[in-house]
């Protein structure tokens, strides 16, 4: 069958029973309406001719996610009982909800699901090491829904279908509303976590991360408390000695552009598991932003955009079908999910060995951080609990001049834990260390940002020179170099560094007036500390004793 120009073959669904558990899912759906394991093509076929969604020209498929083009984390809620009543860190971004309010709308799901000629059903799994897989069990309404989350989960080899068992189901039904007097939600959309009842409830929002980061929370959850396993909101690589490398970093910061290396094997762009014995990925592929995406500037997302990627939200070129990455009509939060096997430089089985280097990145738009620093493991545990990047002004509204963000651990909302809980778990296994080389792991503070003074003052640091100094710091470049104190944020900063310029690599030196840095840099400084006192009560010595040193003189 000929898309957009290109051959595909065309499978049909596999044609063997899943093992249904009778108790939660026989006797409450329908099993006639199912269709159970779609293979892709036949995924993309029904989409389209529900016009659901077109072809690009790249032959991926094309879908509007309507009135959700994010996650909504105000309507993202855990259910409150005797398992998570004091385990779960409640607050603004785990907010309970009681098991009433979600056997209701289960229900309710339930019944709607009962009424529609078709329900798409996946089986699929979490967690490439398999001493910590999570197999998963995915019910969704539209048959788009059911080819993300074959690109986003790992995939079941056919003969483990028949004795498939799920450990946790997901519902994601868009048309499903609540209705807040009854239910107890904030709105008519929802996203419910029910870690007794090992379920997830997506309703009133078709935007697929719903999924994702639903099943990303409860391994959050369920890895610290049960198996010792550290999740990590990052992305990691593997050189050829077999060193492993870790990218953490908010939005904006380069963690998909750096990590992404022709000359390192990708193990996943997201979510991983630090056990051990190994980094492995949770997923089974990528869910990339495309947002001013170019072959260019990320040859391989953009040659990953082919038949059985799924594009959300994007508009086109005037032809109809070719996509314009620039077209914010819709949304910024443009995406693209592709399974991990559309890149070409990918580890085997999605596993690594424990990390040498890890990276935190922050894109710090007042210039004040150091465009690399290497960091004690006090000072690695105070900037992963910090979480630190800086959103620059013009791009949303009402923001005129640099805005410092904060998310902890690089992704505070799908932490049920306190973030110092997973911070201590990153201390000691930095402690421990790794098996290779010395066998101690570097961690590294990178600023891709600004340097030379702030935004609109001095310039953005070149994506070479970050590359250098990546490079660097992985290849032993900046064991033996001569380093120096930064006064106010304690950040030991290289005197030197292959193929970058050493006048750039103390802050301070770039500014035209280094008074003026002085007060910007305690300005920063200020905020961490500020932004802080919220985990002082749970924090260690240790990580205490990182903080910024605000008032001192750079």
């Amino acid at each position: 069958m000929k898309y957009g120009g290109f051959t595909t073959k065309l499978h049909h669904f596999v044609f063997i029973k899943p093992k249904l558990d009778k108790e939660t899912f026989m006797e409450k759906l329908d099993n006639k309406n199912q269709k159970y394991q779609l293979q892709p093509a036949v995924l993309v076929e029904e989409t389209i001719r529900l016009d659901q969604g077109k072809l690009s020209s790249s032959g991926a498929l094309v879908i509007n996610t309507g009135k959700f083009t994010g996650r909504s984390p105000k309507d993202r809620f855990i259910v409150k009982d005797s398992l998570t009543a004091d385990t779960v860190d409640w607050g603004d971004i785990n907010m309970p909800i009681e098991s009433k309010s979600f056997d209701l709308l289960h229900e309710k799901m339930i019944k709607y699901a009962n009424s529609l000629d078709t329900v798409y059903v996946r089986d699929a799994y979490a967690c490439a090491n398999p001493n910590y897989r999570l197999n998963v069990r995915v019910h969704t309404e539209f048959p788009w829904q059911s080819l993300f989350v074959y690109n986003m989960f790992l995939r079941l080899a056919k003969k483990e279908l028949a004795t498939f068992s799920p450990d946790w189901e997901v519902y994601a039904f868009p048309s499903v509303k609540a209705d807040p007097a009854i239910h107890g939600t904030r709105q008519d959309n929802f996203s419910i976590i029910n870690f007794t009842e090992k379920k997830i409830i997506v309703g009133g929002s078709a935007y697929t991360g719903e999924i994702k980061k639903g099943i990303f929370s409860a391994l959050n959850f369920i890895l610290p408390t049960t198996k010792n396993v550290l999740p990590m909101h990052c992305s990691a690589n593997v050189g050829s000695e077999g060193d492993t490398s870790l990218f953490f970093g908010l939005s904006g910061t380069g963690k998909t552009t750096l990590s992404n290396d022709p000359e390192r094997r990708l193990i996943g762009d997201d979510e991983h598991g630090w056990s051990k014995e190994s980094v492995f990925n949770f997923e089974g592929g990528c869910y990339a932003k495309t947002i001013d995406l170019s072959q260019t500037k990320e040859p391989q997302i953009f040659a990953a955009i082919k038949f059985g990627a799924l594009l959300e939200n994007i508009g086109f070129e005037d032809d109809g079908c070719t996509p314009n990455y620039e077209d914010t009509t819709i949304t910024q939060n443009t995406r693209v999910s592709y399974p991990i096997y559309h890149i070409d430089n990918i580890m085997y089985k999605s596993r690594g060995d424990v990390p040498e280097n890890i990276f935190f990145l922050t894109c710090d738009a007042f210039g004040a951080l150091p465009p690399i620093s290497k960091l004690t493991k006090g000072q690695a545990m105070y900037h992963f609990i910090s979480g630190y990047t800086a959103k620059i002004a013009g791009t949303e509204v009402g923001i005129v001049e640099p805005k410092a963000t904060f998310s902890a651990c690089f992704g505070a909302p799908f932490l049920p834990l306190a973030p110092t809980r997973y911070a201590e778990m990153l201390g000691d296994k930095i402690e421990k260390g790794c098996r290779s080389g010395d066998g101690k792991i570097n961690v590294w503070l990178v600023n891709t940002g600004w340097s030379g003074g702030g935004f609109g003052e001095g310039s953005r640091i070149a994506l070479s020179y970050t590359r250098a100094m990546i490079k660097a710091a992985i290849n032993g470049g900046l064991n033996e170099v001569e380093y120096i104190k930064h006064p106010v944020f304690g950040l030991e900063m290289p005197k030197t560094c292959p193929d970058v310029p050493n006048a750039m690599l103390n802050p301070r030196d770039t500014w035209r007036n280094e008074a003026d840095y002085d007060v910007v840099a305690n300005k920063l400084a200020n905020l961490f500390v500020s932004n802080f006192e919220q985990y002082a009560a749970s924090a260690n010595d240790e990580i205490m004793a990182a903080a910024p040193k605000v008032g001192v003189k750079a």
